[in-house]
């Protein structure tokens, strides 16, 4: 792998690092405190191409290839982990499904509006008591005639309130566990869906996370994405690289800690001098560098993998294990460089924290990347 930059991908990172220095960075705190932000966000993510990256330009897409992509969620993560959030879902995990399992109509249908950000989408698969458990969920498609009828419930949903379609997964057959799963486009504003925005979060505040509750929602058999029965895979393919747009998200929040704690660490003064000059302090600084960079790393190996159209599950799952725990230490080494200024939200260590520390939950816990890489490396299940 070539890890010089070519001057394309130079480019894409050049107008990220622009873009959150003018549309992210200036109102990240403020977003946080009042959870909530200025969804014209959307807008402006679609007009730079943001929002279609990766896409095939005749859907609307904007082209380019897996590292670009992650070059741009790094800097958006650096920026704010909420409008991160908002890619990776809408991008990352509804439009590039449709983009592989959609039919003509389908992507003709949703493609254009999700990669201007004119249309926004969100990922329907986590429920109330099926979260990691995912091949288990009880959300039901019952056939009536050329419709499914869809019922059911999803917690957690990234652009749940502000999504317009939601790429749904819900048990059609009686098969027990991931068989019976199929994958539907649902419009956002079908009769019989409800949506309620969760508040309270510990990180992630900005962003428009949802309750989705399914009354015996109607949509035809052309709603379906991909085969019937085969929405697990539809899953599964979507997070296998959902995961590395999380790492390279939590790359983002490992350079906001570095640089934070850096910039700190030269104006404080304790014992007559700038705190960066004491060792202890050099080693939280040095610590948060290291991990930074080696996370960078396996995320772009991830990428590489992807763009050479070579097998990259487990090594998406290494990148997005190693780089969302690296990013929860990098937080809290650069807190610590912090001392009590960090825990007041003047400063933006205590936020870097709270966003750092979902990332070991969602898209696959910790626990399950580790599950995830021993299966592939032993061959034996641990399901």
């Amino acid at each position: 792998m070539n890890l010089e930059l070519s001057e394309e991908q130079t480019a894409v990172r050049r107008l990220a690092e622009d873009f959150v220095a003018r549309e992210i960075t200036p109102y990240a705190a403020e977003w946080d405190r009042v959870e909530s932000m200025d969804r014209s966000i959307v807008r402006k993510l679609g007009d730079v191409g943001f929002l279609g990256l990766t896409v095939a330009e005749e859907y609307g897409g904007s082209g380019g290839d897996h590292l670009a992509y992650c070059l741009v969620t790094e800097e958006l993560g650096r920026g704010d982990s909420s409008v991160r959030g908002i890619v990776s879902v809408s991008l990352g995990l509804v439009a590039k499904s449709i983009a592989h399992w959609g039919g003509e109509e389908q992507k003709r249908r949703w493609l254009p509006g999700l990669t201007s950000g004119e249309l926004l989408g969100c990922f329907g698969l986590t429920e109330p008591g099926t979260g990691s458990d995912a091949g288990n969920l009880t959300t039901r498609a019952v056939r009536d005639g050329g419709d499914y009828l869809l019922s059911g419930t999803k917690m957690f949903i990234t652009n749940g309130t502000w999504a317009d379609v939601v790429l749904l997964f819900a048990r059609t057959g009686g098969e027990p566990g991931h068989k019976g799963v199929s994958a539907f486009l649902v419009p956002a504003d079908s009769p019989g869906l409800t949506r309620r925005t969760l508040h309270g979060k510990l990180g992630l505040r900005g962003q428009a996370t949802a309750e989705l509750v399914f009354e015996d929602v109607r949509v035809p058999a052309a709603a379906l994405l991909g085969p019937e029965g085969k929405g697990f895979s539809v899953a599964m393919s979507a997070l296998a690289k959902g995961r590395m747009s999380v790492a390279a998200g939590c790359v983002g929040i490992g350079r906001a800690a570095l640089d934070a704690a850096v910039r700190y660490a030269a104006e404080r003064e304790q014992f007559g001098r700038p705190i960066a000059q004491h060792q202890l302090v050099q080693e939280l600084i040095s610590d948060i560098a290291v991990d930074v960079d080696a996370a960078r790393l396996l995320t772009w190996r991830v990428a590489d993998l992807i763009d050479r159209g070579e097998p990259f599950a487990t090594e998406s799952s290494k990148a997005k294990l190693f780089a969302s725990e690296a990013a929860v230490r990098a937080a809290n080494n650069a807190l610590q460089v912090f001392g009590g200024y960090g825990y007041i939200d003047e400063y933006p260590a205590g936020k870097l924290l709270r966003d750092a520390r979902v990332m070991t939950l969602y898209e696959g816990t910790s626990q399950i990347q580790k599950l995830l890489i021993g299966r592939a490396l032993t061959g034996v299940s641990a399901f």
